[in-house]
């Protein structure tokens, strides 16, 4: 079995897109296979970047009567959210094996990237793409040496609070009962940590924004005086292992915004969810079979075209306006320059802020800062299995694992899939989808860090800590035997070298990150911001945040053309009612300088 992916083909791809390949292009040898400014009676739009933030903003203005042209530097679509085949895997008639960057997951509360699935049409549903998606009940922290795991359950609860019942008192005991189930915490800290929960809560927005966004979580929950307990539990797992920013140095308002109240505590409560999704939800396929392929073949029947290996050199500007985009293949050759009315840059901000020269940083600081903003690695690993794994019906947090390692069993929410039916050769039964958050840190097996090793060695050394997580005296979850092969995201290279490389790393929230995320609005008329780096409400680098990024873009671009087409909705995360008055108080407070009502140091 091939057991490492090098990239989707460009013939594979072209047989997957079949009829509708008529209506890409692919780099083209010469200006005429350029898209035609008569193809589409509307304004023309370059959208920089095929990934969810450039395909949502495509979708909303296609919809709205432009002439939109995607240009991507991959053969395919989808960014980091898209799945990949492993090359020469099939046989039988079957699929490829499918690998991917790392498992997708869509939280209740993510509404506005929920509301364009719904308007991707998908045989046999009918709402779209949204069915596609499937809900996992439970949560499995698993903990290494033999201490018992802790499992969660992830289903609302089934008798929620009245309106206005919700009172800091009730809030606080339902922290404790979580904490209080398989936990080793001291009940001092405990009760500690529930109060600093209550603290932010109740926090006025200004002091969000000031305080907060200044202080670590590490720092405002006071691990580095917890015991080691706490700070697995409470700090690195509520940060490294789920966003990949550590605890040190990660912003209290994200972590408290986003995981803590809108992950969690709303979710449990089925508050602020789209309808009634529960907190944790997958896909029941490959993300580009469920969702990226039907996607892009419903943006070519709106008129979207896309341009593939086209790689943005420069965004050029001159007499206050953006000019046109020089654009290359991916080896530098046949470079021209491309002109749309309007421009939205939808890359991620690593490769977006080199394609910004001095000109067009000196008409809208707010592009020179973001070249302080801060990504990290957080890569994912795929083990296929002989035998159905299943393990715990969600997501596997592995909470004592060095690297950082977090995971899913993959076949169980593949209702309409059998998995050694449809993929690979027929030997594989399951998928186990790891991600590895940590590159940092000394491995349990060959005592390196994760850029230390060779790509051979980071999924030995990923496996052994899934192993040493999930299998304990009572219990065998994996072996050796059962491992038939893996996959790695390609976009790592020169592991075990001296300069590795990781062209899709993930944006971190480090303190301070708030004031350097630009917003999708520019100070140049025609030139617009999508991404997961853009300001938005969710201010977490998620697909919710890009697809909400790019209305905010298509907004602003509406509001320059004085367009008479519908705004994109843009949905906000939920605000509870019963603590409104409390954050009243905490701003008074605020300006007087004293700490929140609930902080007592």
């Amino acid at each position: 079995m091939t057991t490492e992916h090098q990239g989707t083909t460009r013939r594979r791809f072209l047989a997957r897109a079949g009829g509708a390949a008529t209506a890409l292009s692919l780099w083209p040898s010469t200006a005429a296979a350029w898209p035609s400014a008569a193809a589409a009676a509307g304004k023309r739009v370059a959208v920089l970047g095929g990934g969810v933030s450039g395909l949502s903003a495509a979708h909303e203005l296609a919809e709205r009567g432009y002439a939109v042209t995607v240009y991507e530097y991959y053969d395919v679509l989808g960014g980091k959210a898209r799945s990949m085949d492993v090359p020469g895997s099939a046989s039988g008639g079957r699929r490829p094996l499918p690998g991917e960057h790392g498992f997708r997951f869509f939280p209740g509360f993510y509404r506005n990237l929920p509301d364009t699935l719904r308007r991707i049409p998908f045989p046999g549903n009918a709402n779209g793409v949204h069915d596609n998606l499937r809900s996992g009940t439970e949560a499995l922290f698993a903990r290494a040496g033999g201490r018992p795991d802790l499992h969660f359950p992830l289903r609302r609860l089934t008798t929620p609070p009245a309106p206005g019942d919700i009172t800091p008192s009730w809030i606080r005991d339902q922290i404790l009962s979580v904490l209080d189930v398989g936990t080793r915490l001291p009940a001092h800290e405990a009760a500690y940590f529930a109060d600093r929960v209550l603290v932010h809560l109740t926090s006025c927005d200004a002091r969000r924004e000031d305080q907060w966004e200044k202080t670590s979580w590490w720092e405002f929950i006071r691990a580095g005086r917890m015991s080691e307990e706490y700070r697995t539990l409470l700090g690195v797992g509520q940060t490294r292992n789920l966003v990949a920013t550590r605890a040190e140095i990660a912003s209290t308002r994200t972590v408290g915004r986003v995981i803590i109240e809108a992950l969690l505590l709303w979710g449990l409560l089925g508050r602020g969810m789209d309808g009634d999704a529960d907190i944790d939800r997958v896909l029941n396929a490959p993300t580009s079979e469920a969702w990226i392929d039907p996607w892009a073949a419903h943006l070519r029947l709106l008129g979207v075209e896309f341009v593939f290996g086209a790689q943005v050199r420069e965004v050029l500007y001159e007499g206050g306006r953006v000019t046109g985009i020089r654009v290359s293949a991916r080896d530098g050759n046949n470079e021209r320059t491309v002109t749309a009315d309007h421009y939205v840059s939808a890359m991620p901000v690593e490769h977006a802020r080199r394609t910004w020269g001095a000109a067009l940083r000196a008409a809208d600081p707010q592009l020179g800062r973001c070249d302080a903003l801060r990504t990290d690695w957080m890569t994912g690993v795929q083990f296929y299995l002989r035998a159905p794994t299943p393990v715990v019906h969600g997501h596997i947090n592995c909470l004592d694992s060095p690297w950082s390692v977090t995971g899913i069993g993959q076949a169980q929410f593949w209702d309409k899939r059998n998995f050694s039916a449809d993929y690979g050769d027929g030997s594989a039964h399951d998928c186990l989808s790891a991600i590895v958050s940590e590159w940092d840190k000394p491995g349990i097996l060959y005592g390196k860090t994760a850029r230390e090793c060779t790509r051979e060695e980071v999924v030995e050394e990923c496996w052994a800590q899934l192993k040493d997580a999930l299998n304990d005296s009572g219990k065998t979850t994996l072996t050796d035997a059962d491992r038939l092969g893996w996959f790695m995201d390609p976009a790592v290279t020169g592991l075990g070298g001296p300069d590795p490389q990781n062209r899709e790393p993930l944006l971190i929230h480090p303190t301070g990150t708030l004031y350097n995320r630009p917003s999708a609005r520019t100070a140049v008329p025609n030139f617009f911001l999508a991404g997961d780096y853009v300001r938005t409400d969710v201010d977490l680098a998620t697909m919710e945040g890009a697809n909400e990024s790019a209305r905010r873009a298509v907004n602003a671009l509406l509001d320059t053309d004085n367009s008479g087409a519908g705004r994109c909705r843009i949905w906000e995360l939920y605000r509870p009612p019963e603590l409104e008055p409390l954050k009243r108080v905490d701003e008074l407070r605020y300006r007087l300088g004293l700490p929140n009502t609930f902080d007592l140091g």
